[in-house]
């Protein structure tokens, strides 16, 4: 994930030596169908007593920043699929910066929920972070069908703004001039300026720059454009009617926590703050974060997804 800054400021609920992406889980790797092709996925497989949770990473993420989550909703009788977008980490993805629009990867979710409708027979539960937030609007969007609750966390209502977005503006140059591999030495130069990063475990540490290294060039062009370009489209999603869910940590530095407030007030959304956290709570906060989601899906109603009518701008 992109770094935060100064406003990030709070105690994380991790331990110090918490391993974060690395935890430990029975999730097996596997492939499941994008429409530019096969998506990496960690899927717990087994029964789906309650359903099938289906989680989509942010920018520069992958399907690893829900790890601390997977077995503990595979424990609570949920089938857990993580995927990594395409052009992230094991995903492979075209060489076009447009193949990266919000609609396209809102597509591949899709096809994703779909193909788990048909293995399991629903519910699917959508868990959409920062970015894929707004992939994941895309996808209830195009098809409410697909998707019996969709969670927004640490996401927002349109475009990125504040700190990050001023660093995705000189994303294109650094490509241009170095390629990942100059973008991922600026970043970790700039995230070491935290000592929140200084007290990361090596070993994760490790395994970020390594999965940075792993996106693909035109990727994080387009989906960095994308971020920037967002329009908000709240009012669309309000009138999908599924139950929606609106959690972010309590000093969230991408969309701030305020305008999260009135994201989940405009979609008549529950909204949950979880202490503990900054822009990533599944792995700065795993047991608030399940706490709020099993809390949520508790309440959805059980079944298959009723259906809808999908939302055109």
């Amino acid at each position: 994930m992109l770094p935060g800054g100064p406003d990030a400021a709070v105690p994380l609920a991790v331990a110090p030596t918490d391993l974060r992406q690395l935890a430990a889980h029975d999730a097996r790797p596997r492939s499941l169908p994008g429409r530019a092709g096969p998506l990496a996925a960690l899927d717990t497989s087994g029964p789906a007593e309650h359903g099938t949770v289906l989680l989509v990473a942010g920018y520069t993420g992958s399907k690893e920043d829900f790890a601390p989550l997977l077995a503990p909703l595979a424990e609570a009788g949920y089938r857990t699929v993580a995927v990594d977008m395409r052009g992230q980490y094991e995903s492979p993805g075209p060489d076009d910066p447009a193949a990266y629009s919000v609609a396209e990867l809102g597509a591949d979710i899709e096809s994703v929920a779909r193909s788990l409708l048909t293995e399991t027979g629903g519910p699917v539960h959508l868990v959409g972070h920062s970015f894929g937030g707004i992939v994941g609007r895309a996808t209830v969007l195009a098809d409410p069908s697909v998707a019996a609750s969709f969670t927004l966390l640490g996401s927002g209502p349109g475009a990125l703004g504040g700190h990050r977005a001023e660093l995705l503006d000189h994303l294109a140059p650094l490509l241009e001039a170095g390629g990942v591999r100059l973008v991922s030495d600026t970043l970790d130069q700039l995230a070491m300026t935290d000592p929140r990063a200084q007290a990361v475990p090596e070993p994760t540490r490790a395994f970020l720059t390594q999965r940075f290294l792993r996106n693909n060039a035109a990727g994080l062009r387009g989906m960095a454009d994308a971020l920037l370009a967002e329009p908000d489209r709240t009012a669309e999603l309000a009138r999908t009617g599924v139950p929606l869910l609106v959690a972010h940590g309590v000093a969230d530095d991408a969309w701030p926590p305020a305008v999260q407030a009135d994201m989940a007030r405009r979609l008549g959304a529950r909204h949950e703050v979880i202490p503990g956290a900054i822009h990533s709570p599944a792995v700065e906060n795993p047991r608030r974060t399940l706490e709020v989601l099993l809390d949520f899906w508790s309440a959805v109603p059980a079944g298959r997804p009723a259906g809808g009518t999908a939302v055109r701008p």
